[in-house]
């Protein structure tokens, strides 16, 4: 068989793998093999870039390449649901249906309202050429490329399938609530904001600036109406169903219903049942079945008529607060947390919940041994909304004050201007600052050394083996693997993962230093603004301001890092252990789009968006996101968006397409 027929053969197949597993839930082949199949496409496919497709199954793993959202006009307006929380407008809703109706019988299609973000995705000959998040209702960003990350999505239809030529199925895409949870135990690692619910989650993991953050966070989707001229029923249910056998991911909890009684009964067996579910849920939708029925109703401004979201009400938990102790993260920052008597709370035994701030714990006027009331934000996150005032008595404990010493080093604590939170300013030799920053660097998007743990830092910090991130590059074999040498293998494992550590590119080093308000996005640009640590060490306030996305407050925490002795001293001895201090530089192919601003729009066969936007840069041009009078030219694709088309012409900005582009930068066909 040919290498390309090969290519051809493993993309159906591995499609195939993915919807058996990520829709189905019933794999044919174990992840081992899957890999090996991916490992093999991609292979071929590097050899192969003619027969490159944004559809291949290794566009799920995603691209480091930053990307800018486009915002894109959708063909079908995106209009929100009303919402209720009360049963008796649940019951008003189908009366005023019926009415609508001039009495003629109809069905009410109960469907599951998942706790995510909106998505309308438009296939063509059975291809996914874009996926548009709500936005305004009108126009939304353009997100295809972390879309294409989610497995469960798919790129491809199979071959054969009745599916019109084109039509647009719209879904929420969630984070399943295993992906939250550790998502969040990462951050809590970093002392990053934690996420408040999975929506949230989701909606910042599809506005992520590279694919690849999608990717690593797995998301899901689950897909609830389908829009088109050729649709294959006359029924909303009916139309679902067709989807699911082409192979969306569609909620098998539909119920098709014709009296109140029985959207009831559904609304009170999932508001109990939810709690299983694998993704977070927040209500029912009810809708009207049949479509030429929905016609007949309409919209109003906001809203249709044949529609209505039945919001569950957040569920409450009263139980006694029997103290409060403080905890200290990386930063210094001090925390509260409040022990409780344990109690049952949406799934869950809750006996912690943080309190955030000395504000928080005002506001509430907290006292030892209060009945407090728990709520879960988001139905993950515990927090105290409120007391039972009216159970205190005399006997009560007194009122809870925030402490005003570390709990682990004693150094008086601070609080800066316009923060809510406290800090332990003894940075240099406060336990958990020194640990947690050790940890921050070892972290995956940090230096990524995966075989420690922050068990085995604590360990090796209490023993006194290291006391900050450059010391992990002094450990030997024969320290870590015991007088018996019972830890050999996993000596051996720390050590090669310690030693590959350094070869992590220079932006994820500068990361994992833990500069304060340095995140990833930040460091990344810093990196390829400055080039090198040196570069950066020398840097004045004034550059640092100069650079995009690089506010006064961040300006001024590198200004501080870097004025520090011991974090100079940190910095070297790092560098003398190997570690990377300048970005890779990649050399400019040619000088053909010298001084252009180019606007990218519209989909290719060639090469991905993010591949041109690199493409462009690698030949002397600057990729820009909107057509101004400085454009030079428009790199239009197929289905160029009509705003762009109708500036470019009245600007006179030229429009060339993908093999024009080709021919300028030298690549052949």
């Amino acid at each position: 068989m040919k290498e390309e027929e090969r290519i051809l053969e493993l993309r159906r197949e591995l499609h195939r793998h993915n919807y058996n597993y990520y829709v189905k839930n019933a794999p044919e082949i174990s992840d081992q093999e899957f890999d090996s199949l991916m490992r093999e496409l991609q292979e071929l496919e590097a050899r192969h870039p003619e027969m490159a497709d944004p559809n291949s199954p290794t566009a799920r793993v995603g691209s480091d390449i930053s990307h800018e959202f486009v915002q894109v006009e959708h063909a079908y307006p995106m209009l929100s649901l009303g919402n209720t929380y009360n049963p008796a407008e649940v019951r008003a809703f189908y009366e005023r249906v019926a009415d609508g109706l001039g009495g003629e019988p109809f069905e009410i299609c109960c469907e599951l309202k998942f706790d995510g973000l909106s998505i309308a995705l438009i296939y063509e000959d059975g291809q996914l050429v874009r996926a548009v998040t709500r936005g305004d209702g009108v126009r939304g960003d353009d997100v295809t490329e972390n879309v294409r990350t989610i497995r469960s999505i798919p790129l491809s239809l199979p071959a054969g399938g009745d599916w019109p030529r084109r039509f647009e199925i719209r879904g929420e895409v969630l984070m399943p609530w295993s992906s939250f949870e550790a998502l969040n135990r990462e951050r809590e690692l970093r002392e990053e904001p934690l996420f408040a619910n999975p929506r949230n989650a989701a909606a910042g993991t599809l506005k992520s600036k590279t694919s690849s953050v999608a990717a690593r966070r797995r998301l899901d989707a689950y897909l609830y109406y389908l829009l088109g001229d050729e649709l294959p029923g006359s029924s909303h249910y009916d139309n679902l169903q067709a989807a699911a056998r082409w192979g969306f991911k569609v909620s098998k909890a539909m119920r098709l219903v014709r009296t109140p009684e029985e959207i009831f009964a559904f609304i009170n067996h999932w508001d109990v049942a939810r709690r299983d579910l694998p993704v977070a849920t927040d209500g029912i939708v009810l809708k009207v079945n049949n479509l030429e029925q929905q016609q007949r109703l309409g919209y109003t401004a906001k809203s249709p008529r044949w529609a209505i979201a039945y919001k569950f009400q957040a569920e409450r938990a009263r139980t006694k607060l029997l103290e409060v102790t403080f905890q200290v993260g990386r930063t210094g920052a001090v925390t509260p947390v409040a022990n409780m008597e344990p109690v049952h709370l949406a799934g869950t035994v809750v006996r912690r919940a943080s309190l955030h701030n000395e504000d928080i714990i005002r506001q509430l006027d907290l006292h030892l041994g209060d009945m407090v009331y728990v709520e879960k934000a988001g139905e993950i996150i515990p927090q105290i909304v409120g007391v039972d005032t009216a159970a205190r008595d005399a006997s009560l404990g007194e009122a809870v004050a925030f402490a005003r010493v570390c709990p682990v080093c004693g150094a008086p604590l601070v609080r800066y201007e316009g923060e809510a939170a406290h800090y332990c300013p003894n940075d240099t030799a406060c336990p958990p600052q020194l640990k947690g920053r050790i940890e921050h660097f070892i972290s995956r998007d940090a230096m990524n050394i995966e075989s420690l743990g922050p068990e085995t830092v604590d360990d090796y910090f209490e023993r006194g083996m290291i006391h900050d991130a450059a010391d992990l590059y002094r450990l030997r074999e024969e320290d870590l693997c015991g007088a018996d040498r019972s830890r050999e293998k996993s000596a051996r494992k720390i050590i090669d993962s310690i030693r590959n550590s350094r070869s992590v590119p220079f932006d994820r080093v500068l990361y994992a230093l833990g500069i304060r308000f340095v995140g990833r996005v930040v460091a990344a640009t810093l990196a390829k603004k400055f080039g090198s640590m040196q570069a950066l060490r020398n840097a004045r306030l004034e550059e640092l301001l100069e650079t995009d996305g690089i506010g006064a407050v961040i300006a001024q925490s590198v200004v501080n890092f870097m004025a520090e002795e011991r974090n100079r001293d940190l910095i070297d001895r790092l560098a003398a252990a190997g570690v990377c201090m300048e970005m890779e530089q990649e050399k400019q192919l040619s000088d053909a789009l010298a001084g252009m601003t180019v606007v990218i729009s519209g989909t290719f066969s060639r090469h991905s968006r993010e591949e041109y936007k690199h493409l462009i840069a690698l030949h002397g041009g600057k990729n820009v996101a909107s057509i101004s009078g400085k454009t030079d030219f428009v790199l239009a694709g197929e289905g160029v968006g009509p705003s762009k088309l109708e500036k470019a012409n009245r600007l006179g900005i030229p429009m060339i397409d993908e093999a024009e582009f080709l021919r300028r930068i030298g690549e052949a066909e």
